[in-house]
């Protein structure tokens, strides 16, 4: 069972959001009177758990049950789907009210939509002949906080929606759930954005706020100073760049899904009376965990050390302890130990990481990465890459090196462009000609027809260190051992001087972009504000300000990292707050595009 995060000390009462949530699905609920069956979608309900205990559903006097092909079993006759609008789960539930009907069962149906109903699923329903069965309501949960500072909008195919089908839905949801955010903390002043997907949501924002006629006074002063939109496809070098912090980590080798991984037991040191183990335990991960709050975003090898030494210090404890005859200092120890779980806990993790970091492989990935940045040998990358396919190496592991390269060199050179294409086909099957198609509309694998503008953007904007200080690090670079995601770097440079001083930058990556402030009334339209500096979004009380990154497209726990760094460098007096489509990383981002991986 996931944990539901800690949001007490986030910059935003995040709480007030998320027991809001609460009570509009247990109003739900309790709208059905009696007895009644809660089927929900499997996927949903890893989001609900993050949400809402599970007994709490129970109380309103609700049996769970799982949405699937197969028909729901339960003796209530009040049956309630909780289901995102997507059209195969309108099949499932049109197939369970069939197979009912057949039986000869009398029941009252209940769908509700997360977070709103779209024509085209109340159109299968109707096809279906059972829309005229079911009462049609919607569950508007369009945030979802992961942590206290990171909000979900649960989009997991934003990228390719976006990107290679040409559907902008998702940019209408992002939109409603900014809108929502500003409705409980106030219009945000400052809208800065980059990439096509972004500067349409901005504009889809203004026109809420206006339709709505929302202005400033309605709900106070913002508490949000200044919202950056990015689209992912304006950096898809970080995500394609193994993450090195212990969350990164985490989530690259053991896939992180609603803030917990799932690990053999035995990972975690459980004992199974030498039987051969295969029981799977889940270990919650959220700033709930003190020591994982500590270490989450430090580098990984910083981590082991961190974790030696607090396991050293309750060693040398213990030896002094055993000779002591103070209680006061007995009364110390003890509660030293009260932290031996946590420690045990990341040990045994840190452990598991390692049996994967220490490979030759795992360093020899870490130095092509890095010649690809640095666009040292060219050769060099491609023979590697062509080896892994050999190898027959799992295709995401090889995409995710080819679409660095592509991204980093503006494309392959044509001869290697269609030699690669060829062999992975070869290799892989001709099934992946869709993937290919797939990678190529989305622009991440292409032809070379132009010189790269990399070395420009990544020299202008330092993203390449030339040392890094990993244990003691002063700057974001820390993150993947030398090279600063450039996402950050330009929420860097949005916050500090805004981003007329990175014009030139700017327009040799994806998209048009906007340095914006929002108009203070209603029936106003944004207004450009030339040369806006970072001392528009001071808070006037001398608090520190609070910036939302709204990342379209996803965003990785190396970036998540790289924020909470900045806001707690000396003068930066911002804390911010992360707005993504769903957490990802290079894996789960091409495997959105590879057909039947998912």
């Amino acid at each position: 069972m996931a944990q539901i995060p800690n949001l007490d000390n986030s910059p935003l009462n995040l709480a007030s959001l998320r027991e809001q949530s609460q009570k509009d699905l247990l109003n739900i609920l309790k709208n059905v009177r009696g007895k009644k069956c809660l089927v929900i979608d499997p996927k949903l309900a890893g989001s609900l758990s993050l949400l809402i205990q599970t007994s709490l559903l129970k109380e309103s006097g609700a049996e769970l049950r799982y949405l699937s092909e197969e028909p729901v079993q339960t003796e209530s006759s009040k049956v309630v789907y909780l289901v995102p609008s997507q059209p195969n789960l309108m099949k499932f539930i049109s197939s369970n009210i069939q197979n009912d009907l057949s039986k000869g069962l009398n029941k009252e149906y209940s769908v509700y939509f997360v977070p709103r109903s779209t024509v085209a699923c109340e159109k299968i329903l109707e096809e279906a002949s059972v829309r005229n069965l079911i009462t049609l309501g919607d569950y508007p949960l369009y945030t979802l906080p992961l942590d206290e500072d990171v909000l979900s909008f649960e989009l997991d195919l934003a990228f390719k929606e976006c990107h290679v089908d040409g559907d902008l839905s998702p940019l209408w949801h992002i939109a409603k759930a900014i809108h929502k955010l500003e409705l409980s903390f106030g219009v945000i002043p400052s809208v800065r954005a980059k990439g096509k997907s972004s500067t349409k949501v901005a504009g889809i924002l203004n026109r809420m706020q206006v339709e709505e006629s929302v202005i400033p006074s309605d709900v106070g002063i913002s508490e949000i100073n200044t919202l950056i939109l990015i689209d992912r496809e304006v950096d898809m070098v970080t995500p394609m760049c193994f993450q090195l912090t212990y969350e990164g980590l985490l989530d690259e080798i053991l896939q992180i899904n609603n803030s917990s991984v799932e690990v053999d037991a035995s990972v975690m040191g459980s004992q199974q009376d030498g039987k051969k183990d295969v029981k799977k335990v889940k270990v919650p991960l959220s700033s709930s965990d003190k020591l994982f709050k500590e270490i989450r975003d430090l580098n990984f090898e910083v981590v082991v050390q961190v974790l030696r030494q607090k396991a050293t210090s309750i060693q040398q404890d213990y030896a002094e302890v055993k000779s002591t005859t103070q209680i006061s200092e007995l009364k110390d120890f003890v509660k030293k130990l009260n932290s031996l779980p946590e420690i045990a806990r990341h040990v045994n993790l840190a452990q598991h990481l390692q049996t994967f970091t220490s490979k030759p492989s795992f360093h020899a990935r870490l130095d092509i990465e890095q010649t690809m940045l640095e666009l040292q040998n060219f050769e060099i990358c491609l023979e590697y890459i062509e080896e892994m396919i050999h190898k027959q190496e799992p295709i995401v592991t090889v995409l995710r090196l080819l679409v660095l390269f592509s991204i980093t060199n503006s494309g392959l050179p044509k001869k290697h462009f269609d030699s690669l294409r060829r062999e992975l086909l070869h290799s892989y099957g001709f099934e992946h000609m869709s993937t290919l198609y797939n990678l190529e509309k989305s622009g991440l694998l292409r032809r070379q027809e132009s010189k790269s503008n990399w070395p420009i953007v990544s020299k202008a904007l330092q993203l390449i260190a030339d040392e890094t200080d990993t244990p003691n690090p002063n700057d974001i670079s820390y993150i993947f051992s030398g090279y600063a995601p450039l996402s950050i770097r330009l929420v860097q440079h949005a916050i500090r001087s805004g981003w007329r001083s990175i014009e030139d930058i700017l327009k040799l990556l994806p998209g048009p972009h906007l340095d914006l402030k929002r108009a203070g009334s209603a029936s106003s339209s944004f207004d450009a504000v030339q040369g806006a500096q970072s001392t528009l979004d001071r808070v006037a009380d001398g608090r520190r300000a609070v910036a939302l990154v709204v990342f379209i497209g996803g965003v990785t726990y190396a970036e998540v990292a790289a924020l909470r760094f900045l806001s707690s460098q000396e003068g930066m007096g911002y804390d911010f707050i992360v707005g993504t489509t769903k957490m990802v990383n290079g894996n789960s981002i091409l495997e959105t595009l590879i057909p039947n991986s998912r």
